[in-house]
């Protein structure tokens, strides 16, 4: 247990319910499912950026992004570093190409710069760990609540109408693969991680 849950507080904010993400079906919904935090603009490696649309927002750091291996659990050890291992991990069903509902659960809400989606290569191995150049460089999927607003002119992330949920396209793509679901936040230097195990049909 560390300080935060032995001083009563929750140190989550959020991550993918559905479809249900690994973090989500291994924790059952719980701790440390909503709390893969780490630096933002993956697929970058270091810390200190500037957003390249919106450079007036806050840069990311002082955390980096998760490195090669530990994408899964957003570089997290110990509680999360389960993610990281290659398994035969549970999978959802998804139809390649389709249009579907992507809900995000919170504990703990931000302004919103950008929703990103990746997802691995045609030719991924999935007998290694996560690693970028398993993934496509750029996501397949984008979802921007307020395009290129800065983030004070946001509405207060309490208000924002958005946390309902979105919908995204899915990429082609047959058999088992691997969607990387990147949450970024525009008033802080961070941003959370979720990866979805699916079967394409």
């Amino acid at each position: 247990m560390n300080e935060m849950q032995q001083n009563g507080a929750t140190p989550a904010h959020g991550g993918t319910s559905n479809p249900p993400s690994r973090a989500y079906l291994h924790f059952d919904g719980g701790w440390p499912f909503t709390g893969l935090e780490a630096g933002k603009f993956f697929p970058a490696t270091e810390k200190g950026l500037s957003d390249p649309e919106v450079p007036t927002d806050v840069v990311s750091g002082p955390k980096t992004p998760p490195p090669d291996g530990r994408i899964a659990s957003g570089g997290h050890e110990p509680e999360a570093a389960v993610l990281d291992e290659v398994r035969d991990w549970p999978k959802v069903d998804l139809r390649s190409g389709a249009e579907i509902p992507v809900a995000w659960g919170y504990t703990m809400k931000h302004r919103t710069r950008r929703y990103n989606y990746f997802v691995t290569k045609p030719d991924w191995d999935p007998q290694a760990p996560l690693s970028r150049r398993q993934f496509e460089a750029t996501p397949f999927a984008v979802h921007k609540p307020y395009g290129d607003t800065v983030y004070w002119e946001m509405p207060e992330a309490h208000d924002d109408p958005n946390l309902d949920g979105h919908t995204i396209r899915l990429p082609q793509r047959k058999g088992y693969h691997v969607i990387l679901a990147v949450w970024e936040v525009a008033d802080t230097g961070h941003a959370f991680y979720q990866v979805i195990d699916a079967n394409f049909t």
